[in-house]
């Protein structure tokens, strides 16, 4: 029996034990990522985005994204693009669920993953690109608030997105699946320190903005000043203009932005709570936030 391209029919991947399954599963664990350089995309969204990148970098003459993809018979039956995406670049293995149980943390396997290689960059790469608007995340812990600030950044446009030092490991598993493929989508840089990040966008003549439920400027404000400025109007009463370049400092769900942090940035701003809520997560402050800068900027 052959398929229709008259090769022998790939043997399907079946014992969870395997070496192979174990080698894919080790990259669950931090230690594994740091030094093989590698991380995991699950489910149909992040594999189809992860192959897009793969395609596009190699067609202009970029590195490898994708080294392996495993999925079960059910899902390429389901889903024929990513056959299609992965043409002619790498081999697809048709795993049974078992195995991709196996080889993913997640209770119920969605029936593909793929071992990618790092994608962040540094950041010189990113300012080299006159960025309009970054987003940076500051001591963030929780791997779906990374996600989350991830994706709302991607959505709204914005050029890149930083990790301080000490926040979440962007390829946790589950920042990776809360990111919804926006990883493979938009330059992230890893490591980086906050007073360093603000000086050297601040000198690329990018304003530097911290969302800081106590600052004394107001998002709406903002808004309202770039939304009615004359043609010929130099300098907004609040003393920034929203369609600035700008990044904005995000801080830590439990504890905000340190004293450090906050002094590292230009303008301290606080989105407007008009209900009974104390404040706003984490993630829906910077979707707010961004969306506030990226339609400013649309506009200007």
């Amino acid at each position: 029996m052959t398929n229709d391209d008259g090769r022998p029919p790939a043997i399907p991947m079946t014992n969870p034990g395997a070496d192979r399954v174990k080698d894919v599963a080790k990259l669950a664990g931090r230690p594994s990522r740091t030094r093989r350089k590698q991380f995991l995309a699950e489910g149909p969204q992040a594999v189809r985005e992860a192959l897009k990148a793969h395609r596009e970098c190699l067609a202009a003459g970029g590195t490898v994204v994708v080294d392996e993809v495993y999925a079960s018979r059910e899902c390429l039956d389901r889903y024929p693009e990513f056959e299609e995406l992965a043409e002619g670049l790498l081999s697809i293995r048709i795993a049974s669920e078992l195995v991709l149980a196996a080889m993913t943390d997640t209770v119920h396997p969605q029936g593909i993953v793929a071992v990618c290689r790092f994608v962040d960059v540094p950041l010189a790469e990113v300012l080299s690109r006159k960025p309009k608007l970054i987003a940076m995340l500051c001591r963030i812990q929780d791997p779906g608030n990374a996600g989350t600030v991830l994706r709302a950044a991607d959505a709204a446009g914005a050029d890149a997105v930083i990790f301080s030092a000490s926040s979440v490991d962007v390829y946790n598993p589950k920042a990776v699946r809360s990111t919804v493929g926006s990883l493979f989508h938009l330059p992230v840089v890893l490591g980086a320190e906050v007073a360093e990040v603000a000086a050297q966008c601040r000198a690329a003549g990018i304003g530097v903005l911290a969302a800081d439920g106590y600052g004394a400027l107001n998002l709406d404000q903002l808004q309202d000043e770039s939304a009615a400025r004359s043609f010929d109007q130099e300098t907004p009463e609040s003393g920034y203009w929203l369609e600035k370049p700008s990044l904005w400092l995000f801080g830590n769900e439990a504890q905000g932005l340190s004293t450090a942090e906050l002094e590292s940035s230009d303008y301290r701003v606080a989105v407007p709570v008009y209900g009974a809520a104390e404040s706003l997560n984490v993630g829906t402050a910077a979707t707010v936030c961004l969306y506030a800068s990226a339609r400013a900027q649309q506009r200007g």
